[in-house]
Order: C-alpha cells, then sequence, then structure tokens
C-alpha cells in the first residue's frame, strides 16, 4: 500500500519536531547554572540548539533523500530535466531562515537586556572610538576615570561597559574591585580592606565586580555563571549577578594575555550569609594583625655575625670551627 506523500511529509515533520525539542531540552551540554542569569542563557541556549537540530535534520534528510531518490539509475545516459528556477521555493527557503533569525535576535535582545548588558550611554557615542568615548566621558564630568589605586572611579559608573553595568540601577549589596595582570586576579573589598587572590561572594546577595587590568587586556570568565567581560587596562567594566548555588566554581582570563594565559586561573566561592561573614572577619584580623607585625629589615645594616648566623647554623658552623681552620698559605 503507497503512503501519499502529504502523509510521509507530516510524519516526517513530527518526527524532526519530536527528536529536536527532546534533544534541545535533554542535551546536558552546560555546566551548572549557579545564577538567576545564567538559567535565562541556557534557555536561549536550549533554544538556539532545537532550531538548529531540527534544520540539521531537514536539510540533511532532504540531501539524502534526493540522493537515493534520484540517482542516475543503471543504463541512463540522458541528461535531466532542464529546470531552472522555482520562485515558490526560493521565497519559503529565504523567508525562514529570516523569520528564524530574527526571532532569536529579539529573544537574546530581551535576555541581554534582563542582565543589565545594554548601556543606554552609549548610544551617544556609537561608532566612535574608545579615545573619543573617554575624551566626551572625561568633559562631561571633569575627573579620572580610575583612582590613583588603579580602582574605577565611582562616580563613572553610567560611563563602565558590562553586563549590570546599567546607570539606573541601585547599590549592589556586596562590591568587589577585580584587577588583572600577568597571570593572576586580586580580589579588593572596598568596604573592609580585604584582598584576596580567591573570589569570595555571599549567596542570594547582589554582587558588583569592578574590573580593570594593569597591563593587557584580560578577560574574566565564570562559566558557571554565564558571565565574562573583558578587563581593559585605562577603562573601567562591570559584571552583575546573584549567585544562587553555593559552592565553588573555577574563574579564567579568556583572552590571550602572554605566555602563562592558560595558568591564569583562579575560583569563586559562594558562601552562606554566615560563612561569608566569618570568612571576611577572619581575613579582616589576619590581615591587619600581619600590617602591625611586618617589619621590614636592611641585610645591609646587620653585622656580619648576624647577617651570616643563619647560614653559619645550617652548615653546622660555630665559633670553635671556625678557629681550627688552617691558612692555606
Amino acid at each position: 500500500m503507497d503512503i501519499p506523500v502529504t502523509i510521509l511529509t507530516l510524519l516526517a515533520g513530527i518526527a524532526i519536531t519530536l527528536i529536536s525539542l527532546w534533544f534541545g531540552l535533554n542535551n546536558n551540554l552546560l555546566p551548572l547554572a549557579a545564577t538567576d542569569n545564567a538559567t535565562d542563557v541556557d534557555a536561549l541556549f536550549n533554544v538556539m540548539l532545537t532550531i538548529s537540530i531540527g534544520l540539521f535534520l531537514l536539510v540533511q534528510g532532504l540531501i539524502i533523500l534526493s540522493a537515493i531518490k534520484f540517482r542516475r539509475q543503471p543504463g541512463d545516459e540522458g541528461d535531466g530535466p532542464p529546470i531552472h528556477g522555482n520562485i515558490p521555493l526560493e521565497i519559503l527557503w529565504t523567508a525562514i531562515p529570516a523569520v528564524v533569525v530574527m526571532g532569536i535576535s529579539i529573544y537574546s535582545f530581551q535576555i541581554y537586556n534582563q542582565m543589565g548588558g545594554l548601556d543606554p550611554m552609549n548610544h551617544g557615542g556609537h561608532g566612535m572610538a574608545p579615545k573619543a568615548q573617554l575624551a566626551m566621558a572625561s568633559e562631561s564630568f571633569g575627573g579620572p576615570m580610575l583612582l590613583a589605586d588603579g580602582t574605577p572611579n565611582p562616580e563613572y559608573k553610567k560611563y563602565a561597559a558590562g553586563v549590570g553595568a546599567t546607570p539606573g540601577s541601585g547599590d549592589a549589596d556586596v562590591t568587589v574591585n577585580v584587577l588583572g595582570l600577568q597571570y593572576a586576579w586580586i580580589f579588593t573589598y572596598p568596604a573592609s580592606g580585604v584582598s584576596s587572590g580567591e573570589l569570595h561572594v555571599p549567596v542570594g546577595k547582589d554582587v558588583q565586580l569592578n574590573l580593570s587590568a594593569q597591563d593587557v587586556i584580560h578577560s574574566f570568565w565564570m562559566p558557571q555563571f554565564r558571565l565574562k567581560q573583558d578587563a581593559i587596562p585605562g577603562i573601567p567594566t562591570e559584571l552583575r549577578f546573584v549567585a544562587t548555588k553555593p559552592g565553588d566554581y573555577p574563574v579564567f582570563c579568556a583572552e590571550l594575555c602572554g605566555g602563562y594565559h592558560g595558568s591564569m586561573r583562579t575560583r569563586v566561592i559562594v558562601h552562606t550569609q554566615e560563612d561569608y561573614d566569618s570568612w571576611l572577619q577572619e581575613n579582616m584580623v589576619a590581615q591587619q594583625q600581619g600590617l602591625n607585625e611586618a617589619v621590614a629589615i636592611n641585610p645591609a645594616e646587620l653585622p656580619a655575625s648576624e647577617f651570616l648566623a643563619p647560614y653559619a647554623d645550617r652548615m653546622g658552623v660555630n665559633a670553635e670551627t671556625v678557629a681550627q681552620l688552617q691558612p692555606s698559605h
């Protein structure tokens, strides 16, 4: 019994749709989502993957079907029919990709806007070189974009690019100044004066990272947070997020910054509020003690006996041993 082509086409369309939806929603290709924004990004990724799989199956299926159905038959030496152009088909395969691209563009625009990635202040400088934008910002404010210690000037918040850097947003619960340098990340908590080689944040709190670089361009990337932002020398950038799951997550530099770029990594530790307060207090006390106890000694000012004492003890040499030495001449 011959099955009508319309029925076969309908069944093929249903099969492609079901396979695409199942794989798009159950791909497990992305790491754990540790922020609210991460779930939005994952939703966009799943939509794009679902559409991509559907298009792949459709196109490859048509190619395979055509190669089998319309292959040259044994003994057939003639040419194919002189078919040229198909206006309805050309309209169809132009309209469908256009609609898909427009839909994905609008959806991704909405998600990026929800994450705070759109900076309204950038529109006035659209198409301008970075130096021109900085000059325009400097003229309007009349102060430096970076403070003497290299951290971003808070007055320039409305000019800082990055996710979460919207002028209308309020102050964050936790602010951290992040300095990128070859080949490490330095995290400073201005409210407490604590500095660390790891990023520690409390769960469920609004966190703002003020990014800057000391030497070359770096890129601060937290895969589980679905966030990545360049750290640029002389130009402040920002990231803003709310971590939702306590844990230990990796941080990478995603911009080739030198010979040891691959080793420029650290971690972000998301604490409960109690653990975060405890960590912060311990580091405040430890760093304060370190400052009080630090004593700089110039070796050149030490007597020879005191300068050489550690080496003599290690070698087992004392005054009696030296007295027993015989001159060589």
